[in-house]
């Protein structure tokens, strides 16, 4: 019988609003909002818990975000600070185990099976760990304990802030069970609208599907809902994650119809990508041009190529014919991106064109 994992996920408490909330003691107990703002048409990046209260989310457009709480105080993210707090957290797991795998600058998997500490309890460990955070840093974690990575992150967001969740492999099927479907790893709002048309709404209602229904419903993904209704999840804690994507975008000040202003604005973006890429020694085969419109509405469109995309002029050749493939010019745009993905070196590209090139032709 395989070894039953004990996964700890770690979440910090509204980290960017707590950090300034740290920082500027007077903000403390107000409703933050570390974003662009109101008037400069931009996003809520993070929130303190006073000013969710107010039904204000993280994407939210600052303006509506000013609607629903106008006392709420507007500060301009200070990523420097932010990711050198990160530092000082992630160093601090590393004292409990090697197999660390950050999400993001405010969350991580641990693997604490086997541990330099020689400590049995994952819960034990994990309230310790809260601990030394809040003792080093000042500010707060939630933590969610179970034997696999989905539990495990299911269980940090069910107390918080500053909560301590259990999911015993006894609990798992019963937890599970009575949890929203919008809840479940992979479901987005797309997938959940989708999954509530089949008359799914709770874990309990996804278990009366069979792997080859779900498949038929949602493709490869729905072999993966079947596990998860089941509560597997044999993905490992990786401590090394690999970047999927190099992009960049921009929310303008103003709607644009101008199709030259978009083409500028386009190359600015492709020059960053291609800046990013050069840093990161690599190019990617697929390139995606994003526009949102001024309703708010969000497309892309993609094409992929052998030979892939490794500087501006490469994206620079194929940009014209995406953006012809969008209303742009015709309808007010605000925000505009360009991303390169299935990142690949130059070698890589290059050997696959050749093993591309060396396929036999089909026969008449």
């Amino acid at each position: 019988m395989p070894l039953l994992r004990k996964i700890i996920h770690i979440d910090m408490d509204a980290f960017f609003a707590s950090v300034e909330q740290l920082d500027r003691p007077e903000l403390r107990g107000r409703p933050v909002i570390v974003g662009g703002r109101p008037e400069s048409r931009g996003v809520v990046a993070a929130c303190s818990y006073e000013a969710r209260r107010f039904g204000i989310r993280s994407a939210m457009p600052s303006g509506r975000a000013h609607r629903l709480c106008p006392q709420a105080v507007f500060v301009k993210p200070r990523m420097t600070r932010y990711k050198e707090m990160s530092r000082q957290i992630m160093t601090l797991f590393h004292q409990y185990t090697d197999l660390v795998e950050p999400l993001s600058v405010d969350e991580a998997f641990l693997d604490v099976t086997a541990n330099p500490l020689g400590e049995p309890s994952a819960t034990r460990m994990a309230a310790r760990i809260r601990r030394e955070i809040q003792t080093a840093t000042g500010l707060t974690a939630s933590a969610g304990v179970s034997y696999n990575k989905f539990l495990a992150k299911i269980a940090s967001g069910y107390q918080k802030p500053d909560g301590l969740t259990v999911i015993a492999p006894a609990q798992a099927q019963g937890f599970l069970a009575v949890l929203p479907i919008g809840k479940f790893y992979g479901v987005g709002r797309v997938t959940e609208g989708r999954m509530h048309s089949h008359g799914i709404h709770t874990g309990a209602d996804l278990l009366r599907f069979s792997r080859e229904e779900l498949t038929a419903l949602f493709g490869k993904v729905g072999g993966f809902f079947y596990d998860m209704a089941r509560g597997i999840d044999t993905r490992p804690v990786s401590p090394i994650r690999i970047r999927k994507s190099i992009g960049a975008e921009v929310t303008l000040p103003a709607d644009v119809l101008d199709l030259s202003k978009v083409t500028t604005i386009l190359f600015e973006q492709v020059q960053r990508v291609a800046h990013s890429l050069a840093a990161h020694q690599t190019g990617g085969r697929t390139l995606t041009l994003k526009i949102r419109y001024s309703d708010f509405t969000t497309i892309t469109r993609s094409c992929t190529t052998a030979d892939g995309f490794f500087d501006a002029d490469d994206m620079l050749r194929q940009l014209p014919r995406l953006l012809a493939a969008t209303a742009a010019g015709y309808r007010q745009i605000r925000l505009l991106g360009v991303t390169v993905a299935n990142l690949c070196t130059e070698k890589e590209a290059r050997s696959l064109r050749l093993r591309q090139l060396s396929l036999p032709f089909p026969s008449g």
